[in-house]
């Protein structure tokens, strides 16, 4: 078993609020001119082909059967809608609204966990949620008058992104964390190639291929290879530090997704949304406190 060492786990999920901005902020800069499914192709098999030669020479178990297989197909597909919702969100929104919506999944999750998994929920944590949701509604108001359903995406995101955590928790002690994004990054892309092939021809475009320029070429392999590393900082964070100390830390997303739309593509969230990513923020803090809190008296 591996010794927890918060400072470094602290450190490594630094490393991935940093991260995954940086990948989706790059996203974002191809989002118009190359089709959605090239760029999930390229975003799990750069995972795939970096992983399965970490997985083999250190001799990981990734080989799953029986009902975890399914979980982890099913949780592959989620993968898929997710990450592919906030590449389509990328094209419509700027990038720290698309993140801030999408953080309305900790409300998601513990909602979910209420009525699916028949957790006890008190009447805190669902007001906390209430509130959640209206400050992610104050996020989203200026851009759906400004674009109108597209503003939505981030919020299937977020739902995608609850169900794959729930799944996640199914098979965590089935799997080695990078078994399982290895053998996830292989099933999807045996999902994704056979549609590029079918309709390769028929003029769908975001279901097409693309040869990409030079500087697309480079940016596609830092989406994936942003895309995997994000994943493997907070895999080994959480190896080494409790989730309730490193929870609160994913919020930092918002903060540099903030800062990098405005550098790159010179986007701020105006008032009415930069209150609702504060009140955002503060309803899902609380939440991670309250559930600390609970953990702490359960043990």
């Amino acid at each position: 078993m591996i010794a927890d060492r918060p400072a470094l786990g602290i450190s490594l999920m630094l490393g991935f609020c940093m991260t995954a901005p940086l990948g989706d902020a790059l996203a974002k800069i191809l989002s118009e001119t190359v089709p959605v499914t090239q760029l999930l192709l390229v975003r799990f098999g750069t995972q795939a082909v970096v992983l399965l030669p970490i997985v083999w020479f250190a001799n990981i178990q990734w080989r799953v059967d029986g009902p975890v297989l399914w979980l982890v197909f099913i949780r592959s597909i989620l993968h898929i809608i997710g990450i592919g919702s906030m590449f389509i969100s990328l094209y419509y929104l700027p990038l720290a609204d698309a993140v801030a919506i999408a953080f309305v999944m900790p409300f998601i999750i513990l909602l979910l966990g209420k009525f699916i998994l028949s957790e006890e929920v008190g009447p805190r944590r669902l007001t906390a949620c209430l509130v959640g949701f209206t400050g992610t509604m104050m996020v989203i108001q200026p851009s759906f008058v400004a674009i109108g359903w597209p503003a939505l995406w981030p919020l299937v995101v977020a739902f995608s992104f609850s169900l794959f955590m729930l799944v996640t928790r199914q098979i965590a002690k089935a799997v080695d964390p990078i078994g399982l994004q290895a053998i996830s990054g292989v099933i999807a892309c045996a999902i994704l190639v056979p549609p590029l092939i079918l309709f390769q021809d028929k003029g769908i475009q975001p279901i097409s291929l693309i040869w990409p320029t030079f500087t697309q070429f480079w940016i596609l392999g830092a989406i994936g290879i942003l895309g995997t590393s994000a994943h493997l900082l907070m895999t080994w964070a959480l190896r080494l530090a409790p989730s309730a100390t490193l929870a609160p830390m994913q919020y930092l997303e918002i903060p540099v997704a903030t800062l990098l739309g405005w550098l790159i593509f010179a986007d701020l969230p105006n008032r009415l949304a930069t209150v609702g990513i504060i009140v955002t923020i503060v309803a899902g803090l609380y939440i991670i406190l309250k559930e600390r809190a609970i953990a702490r008296a359960s043990a």
